[in-house]
């Protein structure tokens, strides 16, 4: 794409194909380069209160509910109604923006498709602007796909789509704007948004997103301000775009009345996003030694403290009229081994029960071979669209110690080995340009990835003591990475690398994705 086919000030670094100017047109790259010129200096200011609130805990402050946003905790308010495509989000399925991928998600019976330009891809450049040519085709139900002697087309009936833009700490390193690299939010957010909105509408639905990563009610406000600006700028009636919050960090967990509020014209509800939360409360408490928790499996969504933060939010939306969605189960469906097959499915079964039995207005699954499962469990245990007017959880109430207090369990060889196993595969399968790779059957995105290392840097910075008595120490953790990487074979060696890298040095990197973007293509 040549200089003069954009907008002024806008460079692009990436080679860009004929298909790939359809998505880069002027006019949308001219949306994006405005959202970044009017909201970019707030986001750096919002990355930079993250960091002195970051400082603020490692001297021991610890996260409270704020006193200045009593009244809004308190008040009497309400989002604004759910649009009819929203109402019943039994079984969300979620995965990256590949064309088959969105294909056999849109057509795999669940009722919303989430699709993933976060967490579960690999931002690569053609990644991320195929991915939005393959989402335009979606949306206009033109979208097919040959490949391995079958023929991929959508069916007659199809999950409503909504769309995960990267957080807000994400860059797009091949576009600048002034000289300055454009926010992966504003650009994925900007592009679809610009080419699918009317679209949408016209079709009955409408611009729906999935936002987050956030830390703060101002965060969310942000995001209010750019949703509401870019309705302004393309003519959509207001609140015509709605945006469900993650709440996947325990900073966010002390602030969803106010999250939800911020967005009110704009809300479509809160999700409990277990795998970022867990690893969010390991970051931000990373210098208390008292909140060390145990091997990742041990972390379930039953433990006090994650089911504390469930039912707050069931809570807290119900109370505001909005869906609280479920988490991911990570289970998928085994080959080849029945035995385990059906272990898998009795996870998720037991999963997707007790988030119904609880209240919550939906679930997420990782594979499509799970749908048919958590649909059954909600079909049975929510008979209406929804259970927003239900009194499940309408008492409950969370302290500040509830939601902080680890679960009790050990940490164990084991647990160490495996975090070390997974976070190299994935990194590796990452840095290739999947983000979204079965292992060990689980599926892993970036999310389980971090948990993995942020759980070996605790336990490496606190010296934690495994369950045989023995000291993680520096010298120990070298041998068990040295024998995993070793049984992993040289085609990892460079992921074992950055991930040992990432895993261990000091201060905690605030993600892995970031050192790794800088790696990929």
């Amino acid at each position: 794409m040549t200089d003069s086919a954009l907008p002024a000030g806008m460079q692009i670094s990436a080679p860009v194909s004929a298909a790939q100017a359809e998505i880069l047109t002027p006019e949308a790259l001219a949306f994006v380069a405005e959202l970044h010129r009017r909201f970019d200096s707030r986001r750096r200011e919002l990355l930079a209160a993250r960091e002195a609130r970051q400082a603020r805990l490692d001297a021991g402050e610890l996260p409270d509910f704020l006193p200045e946003t009593r009244e809004v905790r308190e008040g009497d308010w309400a989002i604004s109604p759910l649009p009819q495509d929203l109402r019943d989000r039994r079984v969300e399925i979620t995965g990256p923006v590949d064309r088959k991928m969105i294909i056999n998600a849109l057509n795999s019976g669940a009722r919303m498709f989430m699709a993933d330009f976060e967490d579960a891809s690999s931002p690569t450049w053609d990644n991320v602007v195929d991915g939005q040519i393959n989402l335009r085709d979606a949306v206009r139900r033109t979208i097919t796909l040959e490949q391995g002697g079958k023929s991929y087309r959508l069916n007659e009936q199809t999950a409503t789509l909504l769309v995960r833009p990267r957080g807000w700490h994400l860059p797009e390193k091949h576009v600048t704007v002034d000289g300055e690299e454009v926010a992966g939010a504003f650009f994925d957010f900007g592009l679809y948004f610009f080419h699918n909105a009317h679209e949408l509408l016209s079709r009955g639905s409408g611009p729906y997103f999935y936002l987050p990563k956030m830390e703060s009610h101002l965060e969310a406000r942000l995001w209010n301000d750019v949703f509401t600006y870019a309705e302004q700028a393309r003519g959509v009636a207001h609140g015509s775009i709605k945006g469900t919050v993650l709440i996947e960090t325990i900073l966010a967990a002390f602030e969803m009345d106010e999250i939800l509020y911020e967005l009110r014209e704009h809300s479509a509800g809160l999700n409990c996003g277990r795998w970022d939360y867990i690893f969010s409360y390991i970051k931000k408490l990373r210098g208390d030694a008292s909140r060390t928790l145990p091997d990742r499996a041990k972390v379930t969504m039953s433990t006090p403290m994650m089911t504390a933060y469930s039912k707050l939010a069931i809570r807290t939306c119900h109370r505001r009229g909005a869906p609280a969605i479920g988490g991911m189960s990570a289970f998928i469906p085994v080959k080849n081994d029945e035995a385990a097959n059906e272990r898998a499915f009795a996870q998720v079964r037991a999963d997707k029960e007790r988030e119904a039995e609880n209240g919550h207005d939906g679930t997420w699954v990782a594979h499509p071979g799970m749908v048919a499962l958590a649909t059954e469990v909600f079909d049975r245990l929510m008979p209406d669209d929804n259970q927003i007017g239900s009194d499940k959880q309408r008492e409950f109430t969370a302290t500040a110690a509830d939601l902080l207090t680890p679960p009790q369990g050990t940490v164990t060889e084991a647990g160490v080995r495996t975090n070390i196993n997974v976070g190299i595969q994935y990194l590796a399968a990452w840095l290739r340009g999947s983000g979204a790779v079965p292992i060990h059957n689980l599926m892993e995105d970036a999310a389980t990835a971090e948990i993995s290392r942020a759980q070996l840097w605790q336990w490496l910075h606190h010296g934690a003591e495994l369950e045989d008595g023995r000291t993680l120490t520096p010298e120990l953790f070298g041998e068990l990475y040295d024998d995993e990487v070793a049984k992993l074979g040289e085609n990892f060696t460079d992921a074992a690398a950055l991930f040992r890298d990432v895993a261990t040095r000091t201060p905690l990197a605030d993600f892995l994705t970031l050192p790794g973007y800088a790696r990929l293509a």
